[in-house]
């Protein structure tokens, strides 16, 4: 497929800045309390996140942060939205749980959005991903770390759409988003060996012309990307994977986002995408 017939779709996203951002706890295998984190070039690096992705055409809207509250930059994990509904975030760390408060009020500030308090844990686009061309509309879920497989039914019935869920079996790609990524509305990609050999039957099943990365693109959070159907914005490490999603068509786009890794996360970790 040639470059003119992978089309982008203007999105809009929730971002929030990293003012408070530094690694004080260690919740996933990528955290180093010891390592101490350039706060001044993790706010550089993230503004350079949100002004390439505006420059794309793209709206992002700003969650203020919170002191206290480290991972608020993480703001994929607040919350997930499809059609204008939302299903709010249950963190499994009580380090985290404050921030599932925040996302909830900015949701809940106007009235464009139906907001639903989950009752089992989840961590909002961490562990889900939709595809509206796929299918009809198929949302993916993982679980095996952080999201309680009830969360995948729960968010069936709240957003009524199909939920697939896949087991995560690597500590290192605890969410989702760190071994698979939509690059548009109906096609992904993803590192098969993060996923139990059953789940990874029904990817290959649903997604037989998928991107498959390997391990070096899953440990340089390759896979944790932003992709707006055309221009896939995935961090400065991600070299291999940026060729292979050329080779599929699409205009990799490389931002440097290194001080975010020391949090176990990247692009899409910090970026939610608000469906409305």
């Amino acid at each position: 497929m040639s470059y003119m017939e992978r089309l982008p779709r203007n999105r809009t996203y929730l971002m929030c800045p990293p003012q408070h951002f530094t690694v004080e706890y260690a919740i996933n295998p990528w955290m180093d309390t010891t390592a101490a984190v350039d706060a001044e070039l993790a706010v550089r690096q993230w503004e350079s996140l949100r002004t390439t992705l505006t420059g794309l055409g793209h709206v992002v809207h700003v969650l203020d942060p919170v002191p206290g509250l480290p991972d608020m930059v993480y703001s994929a994990n607040g919350a997930f939205s499809v059609d204008g509904t939302v299903y709010g975030a249950r963190f499994l760390y009580p380090q985290r749980a404050n921030e599932a408060v925040e996302h909830r009020m900015f949701y809940q500030r106007g009235d464009d959005w139906r907001f639903v308090a989950p009752e089992h844990v989840n961590e909002g686009e961490g562990d889900f991903a939709y595809l509206p061309g796929a299918y009809g509309g198929i949302v993916l879920a993982g679980y095996g770390f952080r999201t309680d497989p009830a969360a995948h039914a729960e968010a069936q019935e709240v957003l009524g759409r199909p939920v697939i869920s896949l087991k995560l079996v690597d500590p290192a790609f605890y969410h989702l988003d760190t071994a698979l990524a939509a690059l548009d509305d109906r096609h992904v990609t993803y590192y098969p060996e993060a996923f139990s050999p059953a789940s990874q039957r029904v990817l290959a099943q649903l997604f037989p012309d998928a991107v498959l990365a390997d391990r070096v693109d899953a440990e340089a959070f390759g896979l944790n990307l932003v992709s707006d159907g055309r221009h896939v914005i995935l961090n400065t490490e991600a070299v291999a994977m940026g060729h292979k999603v050329r080779e599929a068509g699409y205009l990799p786009v490389h931002v440097e986002l290194s001080e975010l890794k020391r949090g176990g996360g990247s692009v899409k970790c910090a970026v939610a995408e608000l469906r409305a």
